[in-house]
């Protein structure tokens, strides 16, 4: 058995007789096609040599990248297509591009000069920050698909730029919150040096009318703070005041209004203390946690979005006469014969008419095999048709489709998710109704006692006991969390995860993509006759050169291809080569070739296919979809905390038992769509168990989405990743294990953040109440207790190099 020498840049085999070769890291490396030589050497001469240090996986072949049909460019031409996106002006169209691609302000000079040396463009400007470019033209000249085809030609993807209003709306508040943030800390500052310059405690010895002058300088600045930066939150607590429902809105509206008004009327007066430093303190602190809290969320509003990316945007329609005419997708109808070629994705549910070919369902189903389909078998929309061509008849579109089933059990899986308790909503809701209540009964004793301090004592206590610290013991922890995480690998997209780590007692692990590396290799080959391994391979690899099969890409690049090769959808491939008739794939389809019974595998462990001639069989090629190196450590620590461990996949292959056979899975099921996933989920919730799934297809997002935690590899489809909690950045399982002694810190510190918030409050309460707490000292109380917050949750910061031990 031969050892197969992989690609240092893309990992696939290096064909015999290869001699592309680049010094990398201090050492002559091997690759398997001219690309990744020129690919290496342009890292290694950009100075970017570490990139090969720090890689998790191999990278890209750039021969392999898909290429865009020019007929499905010219469909932008189409004067229907383009009236969303394209404005005239006289004898020039306007349009708006967005480029992919684009990396540095080089890209964009680059851009810019190439379009402006086109005879028909007269004005290209680019924004590098949004990478939208517009561009004027003469569209009688050039039509807009060739202006595409030359963006591609020099390496840029461009799309029309269609605003998606929900994520433009979602850009927008964050922009005003940031703008909020900026706004509030910058005057708070300059309204911090004004106010305490009036404090007694200062002694300053300022004359009247400098004291008037600073009063009305802090109650100046604090206006924008109040109108602008904390509108939000007297707009929630009108919301809640409607629906009879109270929030901490409703404190920090009266706290701040409260204060508002105080100062204004200490202002007028020249009586009472200023309380305009607090409103500013009160507006920085929980505007930033609000931020916080929205870019959590931000990280889910477009998962579902995301399964358009899975259809083609055009296809190929038949007429009553057989021909093909490129329509968009939108023009597609029910009845509708359309065709599919090799290397194309299909655009609806459907039956397919005439044709044998191998689909590709992994995203769906999870299989890393395509499976064969033929004529009456139905196939499904956003699956990618592999071998040969396909006419298919159109019975489901939109919402019909199986597409949008996982979508709809995305969002019923979505709506049922277990919600973990949110300990400072919950605390700070009780407390917020024990101060109202103290309030207005200190308030009616104190009216009893001396109307005149009455208000001054009653916003003294709203100010001293306002929830700010409260508001903030949970996101500042997570926070400080979330960074420690990302160091070691691992991104939080929901802040329940880091609670929710400790109470895990399941784990449900998909397998491909996940436990393994999701991609075919070429483990071996054993020859039969004459011919050595490097032989073999060279043969194999020019049979396989042209399919797009997945298996074809486990041999790499040869260095010639084979003439006269036919595909046989679910057997294999037969071609000439060098003057000899070959045949690789499933063994009796081979061995028929030479009228000769096919041999016995020689192991029971990954795929094999035959390679022969009119001779015989010529050698076994073995292939593998590999375990993760890393996968066995997770699995040793999952049960060394007792947890119970579940191998769930799409694949009915043999491989899922072998699989578990190696990590010694007891419970292993394959062949499972995402519906018995997710029924096999709603099993162990029904037990009472608490569960961490860990996927990474399209067929696993409605069991990410229910499970009580999910996480997603790096490396998987964009929905798997926003419909998860967590995703594992650097492919590495490892980083999960790391997080776990992170996640116990992070909830003691919570807990110590809440207790102290708690403490503060309880203790502070009393004194505000018998009128013992000034308002220089309610102020200084609660910032200092909101500082020890932010304080006990940086320690967190530290945690990865603990982690790492």
């Amino acid at each position: 058995m031969s050892s197969l020498v992989p690609c240092f840049h893309c990992g696939l085999p290096v064909p015999a007789g290869s001699r592309f070769v680049a010094p990398v890291l201090g050492e002559s490396r091997e690759f398997c096609c001219p690309g990744c030589q020129a690919v290496a050497e342009a890292i290694v001469g950009g100075g970017l040599e570490s990139y090969y240090r720090h890689r998790s996986e191999p990278s890209a072949n750039p021969e392999a990248l898909p290429q865009v049909l020019t007929d499905e460019l010219a469909l932008y031409d189409r004067a229907e297509v383009q009236q969303p996106f394209v404005q005239h002006e006289g004898e020039l169209a306007e349009t708006t591009l967005l480029v992919e691609g684009i990396s540095c302000a080089a890209c964009g000079w680059l851009i810019e000069k190439h379009l402006r040396g086109l005879p028909a463009v007269a004005e290209a400007r680019l924004n590098l920050s949004n990478h939208r470019l517009q561009v004027r033209w003469s569209d009688s000249q050039v039509p807009l698909s060739e202006l595409l085809q030359s963006l591609r030609r020099i390496g840029y993807a461009a799309h029309p730029y269609r605003p998606d209003r929900a994520a433009e709306t979602l850009a927008e508040e964050n922009r005003r919150a940031l703008k909020q943030i900026g706004v509030a800390g910058l005057l708070w500052f300059q309204v911090m040096m004004a106010t305490m310059a009036t404090w007694p405690e200062f002694n300053l010895d300022l004359s009247h009318s400098f004291h008037v002058i600073l009063r009305w300088t802090a109650l100046i600045l604090t206006t924008p703070i109040v109108f602008y930066c904390c509108g939000q939150f007297f707009r929630g607590a009108l919301r809640d005041l409607r629906t009879r429902h109270l929030t901490m809105d409703v404190s920090v509206s009266l706290a701040i209004g409260g204060a508002y008004l105080a100062g204004i009327w200490s202002t007028l007066t020249g009586e009472g203390e200023l309380y305009f430093d607090a409103v500013g303190m009160f507006a920085l602190f929980l505007l930033a946690g609000r931020y916080l809290e929205r870019r959590a969320r931000e990280r889910t509003a477009a998962a579902t979005a995301q399964l358009v990316n899975l259809l083609p945007a055009s296809c190929l329609r038949l007429d009553e006469q057989d021909q093909s005419q490129r329509i968009l997708l939108s023009e597609l109808r029910i009845g509708d014969r359309v065709l599919v070629q090799p290397g194309a994705l299909l655009p609806a549910d459907g039956r397919i008419l005439s044709g044998q070919s191998s689909v590709d369902e992994s995203l769906l189903t999870g299989e890393y095999l395509p499976q064969p389909r033929g004529v009456g078998d139905s196939v499904t929309a956003g699956t990618l048709n592999v071998e040969g061509p396909l006419t298919v008849e159109v019975q489901a579109l939109g919402d019909d489709t199986r597409l949008s089933a996982i979508v709809r059990l995305l969002e019923r899986a979505q709506s049922e998710k277990p919600r973990l308790a949110e300990l400072a909503d919950q605390v700070a809701h009780w407390f917020l109704i024990g101060v109202l209540l103290a309030a207005a009964v200190v308030g009616l004793v104190w009216w009893q006692i001396d109307s005149d301090r009455a208000f001054w004592i009653v916003l003294a206590l709203l100010v001293a006991t306002c929830p700010c610290a409260l508001s903030l013991a949970t996101p500042t922890a997570l926070t400080a969390a979330t960074g420690s995480l990302h160091k070691l690998g691992l991104l939080l997209t929901r802040g329940h995860v880091l609670e929710g780590l400790n109470q895990i007692d399941t784990v449900i692990f998909d397998k491909t993509g996940t436990l393994t590396e999701g991609r075919l290799t070429l483990r071996g080959i054993h020859p039969l006759r004459e011919l050595d391994a490097d032989q073999c391979l060279g043969l194999a690899a020019a049979l396989e050169n042209r399919s797009e099969h997945p298996i074809a890409k486990a041999f790499g690049r040869a260095a010639q291809a084979a003439e006269q090769v036919d595909s046989h959808p679910g057997l294999g491939l037969e071609g000439v080569v060098e003057q000899r008739r070959l045949r690789i794939g499933q063994p009796d389809f081979v061995s028929a070739l030479a009228g000769q019974p096919a041999p016995a595998i020689p192991g029971d462990h990954g795929q094999w296919l035959l390679l022969g001639d009119e001779q015989g069989p010529l050698a076994w090629l073995v292939l593998d979809d590999r375990l993760r190196d890393d996968a066995p450590a997770l699995l040793d620590a999952c049960r060394a905390r007792g947890w119970r461990i579940l191998l769930l996949s799409g694949d009915s292959s043999p491989m899922v038992g072998e699989i578990a056979r190696q990590l010694g899975i007891e419970d292993a099921r394959g062949g499972l769509t995402p519906d018995d996933k997710l029924a096999e989920l709603k099993q162990l919730h029904a037990e009472g168990r608490k569960v961490l799934m860990l996927g990474d297809g399209v067929n696993d997002v409605p069991v990410l989405a229910a499970a009580d935690i999910s996480v997603a590899m790096g490396s998987a489809t964009d929905l798997a990743k926003t419909s998860a909690d967590a995703v594992l950045l650097s492919n590495r399982l490892d980083s999960l294990t790391r997080a776990l002694p992170v996640a116990r810190r992070t909830r003691r510190i919570i807990i110590e953040n809440l207790s102290w918030a708690m403490l503060y409050n309880g203790l502070i309460l009393p004194f505000a109440a018998v009128g013992w707490v000034t308002p220089a000292w309610a102020a200084l109380g609660m910032s200092i207790s909101s500082l020890l917050v932010v304080v006990n949750a940086l320690r967190l910061a530290r945690q990865p190099a603990e982690a790492a031990h």
